[in-house]
């Protein structure tokens, strides 16, 4: 059926409320203010994502008397979550005429009965049974936490009682600043950190790169916080995923990132072992200084090489104690991990097509395979021991260089759907669909990230679990968190297979649950949250980020006023991360010479002339540069790096909390990281940090530079 008679026969009433009552949105405003309506068949297959079947009028409406019959089906909700203080109640249901009694059991163990409260709902007919519901009050005083309701119900006839239990999440009104923010402002560079290399690297920039970088910037100049890419861990057999945003799973950590020689067993390695390290080693930086792109696939192999020798290493008592401790405290999601692994090197091919018998992490024949490849299993679970380990180090020695907040991790919007949380979690991830983006300004053709997301059901019925967890994983080193693309706890833009960018439409998410989850761990964990909320945004979701204590992001090249033009630094955000640029954009100095334009140009991805795309661009710098002049914050005649610290200087003039610097814009780097909407096309993920001209600037070079120090002391005086 074309696109004209899919939208000519358009949704009936009962498919538009049986999408809605999944979140699946069946009309949207894009981003030049047009309504669209989604067609039909991208409705039924992101209902059918969700294993729902709506494509006959008869499985239409069994779909809409299950999601009617759902909660009553339930004694308890698998998961509720409120905030602290509030007056809420709980839903129970029970066969009618049944004794409901519900209590909840605080993390500490005690329990407490909770009233019941009156509700005038009859009975209704379920599946042969006639159910009951009642609701009962949760107290105000609740602490924050993550505790059981138990509910007992009784036959009027004095029979047997039965048992059910739920989830109740307790979380933060509004989650508030760690102490050293609340206090006063931070500035931290934000780094790519495969890109900073240093002497000592194997030609990709480690955990002992990035404490180099922190206690610099925080000894020398006075810097905050330190914000990194994604450090999670991709395939472990190559080629290995260059994106730090399509991991194989975002729990877990990358080993490319440990430095080997500070793994203390390499110092007992014997002598000819210590040889071939030290061989792997010089081999990798002597590729420091070249001007190549970065290959993950030759560090991997030799990284790896090297550290199965010394995993070999005995470890003493201690070690060893430390290490199975690590084990316990990260459970069965560490090891279906590490099972993963061992099963991707033993079958060679990507885990969508591995034999069914592998499919999943709780079959019989994966048990079997688990103790059949345990020595694999333990060096993948050592491997991310030790990255714990270096972790847990590099945020240490920030902290105690005077960093208020040390390392803000970032983390990923979704997976590689062949990676292991699609196989490990795959009961909580929608399969025929990928995540993306709709079209939009910079991104007028719309981007496919190629990522399963999330079920929403699946994750209510999980009680948040996964969820919970990789937040825990990635808060216990660090002082805060960058959550790419926020809306995702909102709603994400779902793409059936097949189909193009453009082609896809909104699911909704339980935003208070996923907030609600999100702001416990980081209150427990004492980090500020930083939301990248850029892009097609509804107002009210940027209004109920601030109200619950979560940071925006703000970049200069998109801060503008109603009418258009550039947004007066008072009027920016308090409670954001304020840059010039991201990730997504050249450096300031590419941006500043039109570099953004040049590359999409080549690349065919504008969708419109290319001269106007250049007079549009060069426009929209010319206002920021006019404003500069007007506050007096750009000299006559300016060279490049006093337009670079002079755009930084009006950072320090807003409002903003948090002022992040790119450390390519430290040595006057020009090249782009990378392109969305490119795959190979563009080698995005893989140029070394560089000047302007493309010479390797090693963290050595960093420390020394005279450009980086400037623009360093523009923020600190600034703050």
């Amino acid at each position: 059926m074309d696109d004209a008679a899919d939208h000519a026969q358009g949704l009936d009433e009962d498919l538009a409320r049986l999408a809605d009552a999944y979140g699946v949105a069946t009309d949207y405003w894009d981003w030049q203010g047009n309504h669209v309506v989604v067609p039909r068949a991208t409705v039924l297959a992101v209902l059918a994502a969700l294993e729902v079947d709506a494509a006959t009028p008869e499985a239409l409406q069994q779909a809409l008397r299950d999601v009617d019959l759902g909660p009553w089906r339930r004694a308890v909700p698998a998961c509720t979550v409120v905030r602290e203080g509030r007056e809420e109640r709980v839903l129970v249901h029970v066969d009618d005429g049944w004794d409901a009694r519900l209590s909840v059991v605080v993390e500490e163990g005690e329990e407490r009965p909770l009233e019941q409260v009156a509700h005038d709902v009859p009975p209704r007919d379920v599946d042969g049974r006639r159910v009951g519901e009642a609701a009962f009050a949760l107290p105000t005083d609740l602490p924050l936490g993550w505790h059981e309701l138990h509910l007992r119900a009784t036959p009027g006839d004095g029979g047997s009682a039965t048992d059910a239990t739920g989830v109740l999440v307790v979380s933060p009104e509004r989650l508030e600043l760690p102490p050293a923010l609340a206090a006063r402002r931070q500035w931290g560079f934000m780094t790519m950190l495969f890109q900073v290399r240093s002497e000592a690297s194997w030609a990709f920039g480690d955990l002992a790169d990035l404490t180099e970088v922190a206690t610099w910037s925080a000894r020398e100049h006075g810097a905050g916080f330190v914000l990194l890419n994604p450090l999670h861990a991709t395939d472990p057999v190559p080629p290995v995923e260059a994106s730090p945003y399509l991991p194989a799973t975002r729990r877990f950590v990358n080993p490319l990132y440990l430095r080997v020689e500070d793994v203390r067993e390499t110092a007992y390695l014997s002598a000819a072992d210590r040889a071939v390290v030290e061989w792997h080693a010089e081999e990798l930086r002597e590729l420091n200084r070249d001007d190549v792109l970065i290959d993950r696939d030759l560090v991997w192999e030799a990284k790896r090489a090297a550290l199965e020798r010394v995993f070999r290493v005995p470890r003493s008592p201690a070690r060893q104690s430390s290490f199975a401790a690590f084990q316990e405290r990260e459970g069965e999601g560490l090891r279906d991990w590490a099972t993963w692994c061992a099963l991707r090197e033993f079958y060679g091919e990507p885990s969508p097509r591995w034999p069914e018998h592998a499919g999943r992490p709780d079959t019989e024949a994966v048990a079997q395979l688990r103790e059949e490849l345990a020595e694999r299993i333990e060096f993948h679970c050592w491997l991310q021991w030790l990255m714990d380990e270096q972790l847990a180090a590099a945020q240490r020695a920030a902290v105690e260089a005077g960093m208020g907040l040390g390392i803000i991790h970032d983390l990923a919007v979704g997976v590689h759907p062949d990676g292991a949380d699609a196989w490990a979690l795959q009961d909580s991830v929608a399969r025929g669909v990928s995540v993306g983006a709709p079209p939009d300004a910079f991104n007028q053709q719309g981007q496919d990230w190629s990522q399963p997301p999330w079920r929403p059901d699946a994750l209510a019925a999980s009680a948040y679990a996964p969820l919970r967890d990789m937040l825990r994983a990635v808060l216990r080193h660090g002082g805060g968190i960058r959550i790419d693309h926020i809306i995702g706890l909102f709603r994400l833009w779902w793409i059936p297979s097949g189909a193009g960018p453009a082609a896809g439409t909104y699911v909704r998410f339980d935003h208070e649950a996923m907030i609600g989850v999100l702001a416990l761990e980081a209150h427990r964990a004492g980090a500020v949250v930083v939301g990248e909320d850029l892009g097609n945004v509804e107002p009210w979701v940027r209004v109920y980020l601030r109200e619950r204590g979560i940071l925006g992001t703000s970049i200069l090249w998109f801060e503008k006023d109603e009418d258009g033009t550039p947004l007066k630094p008072q009027k920016w955000r308090e409670l954001c991360l304020a840059t010039v640029t991201t990730h997504d954009l050249p450096p300031t100095a590419g941006y500043l010479a039109g570099e953004h334009i040049e590359v999409r140009e080549r690349l065919g991805l504008l969708t419109r002339d290319v001269d106007e795309e250049r007079a549009a661009d060069t426009a929209d710098r010319a206002a920021y540069l006019s404003m500069l002049s007007e506050l007096g914050l750009l000299p006559d005649a300016p060279l490049e790096r006093h337009t670079v610290e002079a755009l930084h200087r009006l950072l320090t003039w807003t409002p903003s909390l948090l002022l992040g610097v790119a450390l390519p814009d430290a040595v006057g780097d020009r090249r782009a990281i990378n392109q969305p909407g490119t795959h190979l096309e563009y080698p995005n993920w893989r140029l070394p940090m560089a000047d302007g001209v493309g010479v390797p600037v090693l963290v050595e070079d960093l420390v020394r530079s005279p450009r980086a120090a400037n623009l360093a002391k523009v923020l600190r005086e600034g703050l």
